[in-house]
């Protein structure tokens, strides 16, 4: 099968995200992506995660068209689209309305780099995109969500292979990686991150940034040229 590779690989990390309580019901998605072939492979809309099969993830190519799949895929298809046509070395994509990282981009507000943790996985505050605007959300809006989150980075000078997540302002949270596995692993980090910066801001609401001292040595120490972190 052409496409099989990637529908295991996408029902294999949507299947993930309820196990991690990344998601209710139906509220998310994860493709996966073949950048040679210039398709991926995405959840079809609205199936419950139980009724999920391999062979019902739908192939849709980087400008939004169905290349395989009886069944309609995900409403967000088209914003997925438009990050694997702009942005290279990304192989999944995932788009949850996980609770904590979903409050904050209610808020509207960036989630602060508090704690080493969030250090080990970026070194800036996680960027929440301002509000769409009017034009954008009368026209074709998922269309126009991808680039709601590319202009982010584009406005902000930020590296979307460094910083491989983020949120849309009254919206909720985009994660991506090399691979789809990765992807659901940065929205679950993401997830913990929102969490306990929530927490720190009840603690402390004057808790101040982590140094950038500390910042550099523990992103660092698991993605610089010199990193020891893990085997």
């Amino acid at each position: 099968m052409k496409y099989e590779h990637i529908q295991q690989e996408a029902y294999e990390a949507n299947m993930q995200l309820p196990k991690l309580g990344l998601v209710l019901f139906t509220f998310g998605n994860v493709s996966a992506a073949d950048k040679n072939l210039g398709v991926f492979a995405i959840k079809p809309s609205g199936v419950p995660y139980a009724d999920l099969s391999p062979d019902k993830m739908v192939i849709v190519d980087f400008d939004g068209n169905i290349a395989e799949g009886s069944l309609r895929p995900s409403s967000d298809t088209k914003t997925h689209a438009v990050l694997y046509k702009h942005w290279n070395g990304i192989g999944g994509i995932v788009h949850t309305h996980s609770t904590y990282a979903t409050a904050w981009a209610q808020a509207q507000r960036d989630i602060p780099i508090f704690g080493t943790t969030h250090a080990d996985h970026n070194t800036t505050d996680i960027p929440c995109a301002p509000p769409m605007n009017d034009e954008m959300i009368k026209g074709n809006y998922e269309y126009e969500t991808g680039f709601q989150i590319i202009n982010c980075f584009n406005e902000r000078r930020l590296d979307y292979k460094e910083t491989e997540m983020m949120l849309v302002g009254n919206h909720a949270p985009f994660t991506w990686g090399k691979n789809a596995a990765k992807a659901v692993y940065n929205s679950a980090v993401l997830e913990q991150i929102a969490q306990m910066a929530l927490f720190t801001e009840q603690i402390n609401n004057n808790a101040p940034r982590l140094k950038d001292a500390l910042i550099k040595k523990h992103f660092e120490r698991k993605h610089g040229p010199d990193s020891y972190y893990g085997q």
